[in-house]
This record gives structure tokens, C-alpha cells and sequence, in this order.
């Protein structure tokens, strides 16, 4: 469907990136979901969309749904939802006096972060709405990570302006660590909102337990722009023969 996903499982993606360089040339995670995969193919208006999830250090599959789907493409997928993703790598995997750095959120985030994670030292960076179309914001986002070297880099403005920032962190060359497009994991990770309980996940459905807690927010994602995937995947299948 137009991207390349790492064949990893949990234990291994967890793995992957603990032992990564901390100090290397910054690199990130994504972990496409079902919108994002409809926004892929939907809006190209949006310039240079394709190339935030090209060729990333890790891109794997954040949606059991869409891993679901892919076997009617003939391709097995691994999901590693990126709320799971976060909840193991943090605090678990961190070091005392690991850096960390937040883009987004608001000081109530901050505050569930360093209660999380208290052996851990987090700078945050909070930028304005809007971010897609504020050059002079994605500028100071992305000079404030090349000013405060971290080994996680938590990019929490949801997409695809995460994934938009850390395209352009990579681009510039100066920064460091890895930075991941985390998007709501950061409230999950903070307590701010509970995960589905593991049946329903396990049944596919923990979308509809986040649709039932935030339905002014989440039903065009849901509702609307969600089952256009079925066409996508159709497509990709009849491509694939």
C-alpha cells in the first residue's frame, strides 16, 4: 500500500531500537495506522508526504486492523501498535540520566512525563497550532531538538506534522538520537486516557473504544475516512495479481 514495513515483532522492534546509538545521526520511527495509510493515498496536496515515511529508521505497522487487511494482499504484518511500543521502551529501557526530549503536549504532559520516567531528564518544546503551515514553528522545532541532545526524541503533535518534523530534524543533519512519532501514546503513557481493555484489542476493536470516549474528536477518523481502506486494500490486491 506504498510502504515498506519492517517485518519485526514486538521483542525485536523493542530491541532494535535499545540498541541503537544514542549518539548516532538522529533517525526515526513510524508507525502508520490505517488514517494514515488512507491519508497516503488521499491527500497529495499535502507536499512532500510520501518522503516522511520513506526510508525511516523503523516503519512498522501501529494497526492489528491493517495488519488484518494485508493478508488479502498477500502480505504478513506484525502489529506493533505504537501505544504498546512506548509503554515497553519507557521507562523500561531507559538509563539514569537518559535525555529525553518533548515536542508537544502542554506542562500537565510534562509533569505525567517526568512522573513516568524519574530517572530520566526531559526538556520540552511546546509549538503552536497549526504547525503544518508555520514554517517559522517547524524551524524552531526543529533547532530546539538540534540544541538539547536526547536519545529518545518524542514527537507528540500528531500526524503528519510528527512525522513532518522528524523528516525535517533528519534532513538537517545536526541533531542526534532517535526520535519517535508517538502521537497519542503520550497520554496513554501519562495516564491522561486508559487504553481499551485487552479484549477488545485482541477483537479488533479498541478504535470504537476510543471513538466511545472521544466522539467529537474521532468520528470523521472513524467513521468516515477509516473504511475508505477497504478500496485501498482491493486496489493493492487486484495490483498484486
Amino acid at each position: 500500500m506504498g510502504l515498506r514495513f519492517a517485518a519485526l515483532t514486538m521483542e525485536t522492534a523493542v530491541r532494535t531500537i535499545v540498541q541503537r546509538d544514542p549518539a548516532a545521526a538522529f533517525d526515526y520511527v513510524v508507525t502508520p495506522n490505517v488514517d494514515h495509510v488512507v491519508r497516503l493515498h488521499e491527500h497529495r496536496d499535502w507536499a512532500d508526504l510520501d518522503a516522511y515515511y520513506h526510508d525511516p529508521f523503523l516503519c512498522l505497522c501501529d494497526s492489528r486492523v491493517l495488519a488484518m487487511l494485508a493478508l488479502l494482499t498477500g502480505t504478513r504484518l506484525s502489529a506493533v501498535p505504537g501505544s504498546d511500543l512506548v509503554v515497553r521502551l519507557l521507562p523500561a529501557t531507559l538509563r539514569p540520566g537518559d535525555r529525553l526530549t518533548l515536542v508537544g503536549g502542554d506542562d500537565l504532559t510534562l509533569q505525567g512525563f517526568r512522573a513516568a520516567c524519574p530517572d530520566a531528564v526531559i526538556v520540552q518544546h511546546q509549538p503552536p497550532m497549526g504547525l503544518l503551515s508555520d514554517e517559522a514553528a517547524i524551524a524552531r522545532c526543529v533547532a530546539f531538538v538540534e540544541d538539547h541532545p536526547a536519545r529518545y526524541v518524542l514527537l507528540a503533535v500528531g500526524s503528519p506534522q510528527q512525522e513532518l518534523l522528524a523528516w525535517r530534524i533528519r534532513l538537517g543533519g545536526k541533531a542526534t538520537g532517535l526520535g519517535l512519532c508517538i502521537g497519542a501514546s503520550v497520554e496513554f503513557l501519562t495516564g491522561k486516557l486508559a487504553r481499551a481493555p485487552l479484549w477488545m484489542r485482541q477483537l479488533l476493536l479498541e478504535w470504537l473504544y476510543r471513538l466511545l470516549q472521544n466522539p467529537g474528536g474521532l468520528w470523521r477518523r472513524y467513521l468516515l475516512r477509516g473504511p475508505r481502506i477497504v478500496s485501498i486494500v482491493l486496489r493493492e490486491r487486484r495490483t498484486a495479481r
